[in-house]
């Protein structure tokens, strides 16, 4: 398993995500952690938030399917990654709450469900228009002195959103989870349609150069929906609205005797910047297959034939 720069350690360059895990039996949890562990994987992605529509479940319903599939042992927890999320409020009216009391109530909420006494790494799920940088500064000061969450980061944040949380959070921001897949890739495709008029992948849609941003300050990209068409309608392998891109992704696992999952995965792990793959799945061989392709570096001609198979715009 290949590893990245990860908050001045490094970590394994895909991550097992517990998002849909509320409704497996605990065998089925275990089977899937037990594949993760075996593949090298030993990071695993949690947020407040999932499980929250399952039919008895509720706000941290699969960090709490997590502790009672798995009960580590305190050897076993010191020896994974746990990361989890916070700052989206789904029950009744859907909004972003990125306040103090949020903030210290969602981590002491999954600390609990999660049976350990601390969290690796917490995520701002989602950014808050009516956030105020200081009152996030004094909870992640207040959570890291207390022992509570080792490092901090955010998702789905643009570049200057991360700026205005750094005039007051003292941390250095280690990570920012955003969706990227074959077929959904405008942090890298407006980079490359830059300035072409008339093309939609010349549109400006994260802000302003999230990856290249990065890279300059040393935080690490998380991929989620790695495998997506787009926005949650389903993932593009065998999908008829991309035969272009299934026939590239069949020519290059055969050349590779690996799966397509596994060349999907090695298209995002490619970039110099260091991905970090999310997988969402809740099947061991699916994280089998596309752990194949965590070692595997694509050529340039690869890499570029994906991407127009995809569908993205090379000027």
């Amino acid at each position: 398993m290949k590893t990245v720069p990860f908050g001045g350690a490094t970590a394994p360059n895909i991550i097992a995500g517990m998002m849909r895990i509320a409704d497996k039996s605990d065998d089925e949890i275990r089977a899937l952690y037990d594949a993760a562990r075996e593949a090298g994987i030993d990071f695993f992605d949690h947020a407040d938030l999932y499980g929250f529509n399952h039919p008895g479940g509720g706000v941290h319903h699969c960090e709490r399917r997590f502790r009672e599939a798995l009960n580590l042992s305190g050897t076993e927890r010191s020896e994974i990654t746990l990361q989890s999320k916070c700052g989206i409020i789904a029950p009744k009216v859907f909004h972003y709450d990125n306040s103090y009391e949020h903030i210290v109530s969602s981590v002491e909420g999954s600390l609990t469900a999660l049976g350990t006494d601390y969290l690796d790494i917490l995520l701002l799920h989602r950014p808050d228009a009516l956030v105020e940088p200081a009152e996030v500064a004094r909870a992640f000061d207040d959570l890291e002195a207390a022992g509570k969450v080792r490092q901090f980061g955010v998702s789905n944040h643009t570049p200057r959103q991360i700026d205005l949380l750094k005039t007051a959070v003292r941390q250095p921001i280690i990570v920012n989870q955003v969706q990227l897949s074959l077929t959904h890739a405008p942090i890298f495709t407006q980079g490359l349609a830059s300035n072409m008029i008339g093309y939609d992948d010349s549109v400006t849609r994260d802000g302003g150069g999230v990856v290249d941003y990065s890279r300059l300050h040393g935080i690490t990209l998380q991929a989620w929906s790695p495998f997506q068409k787009g926005f949650f309608d389903g993932v593009f392998f065998d999908s008829p609205d991309h035969p272009e891109l299934n026939a590239e992704l069949d020519r290059l696992a055969a050349k590779y005797d690996v799966t397509p999952t596994a060349i999907a995965t090695a298209w995002i792990t490619r970039h110099p910047a260091g991905f970090q793959v999310v997988l969402g799945t809740t099947s061991p061989q699916r994280i089998a297959d596309a752990a194949a392709g965590s070692d595997l570096v694509l050529t340039r001609p690869e890499w570029y034939a994906l991407f127009s198979a995809a569908g993205h715009t090379l000027p």
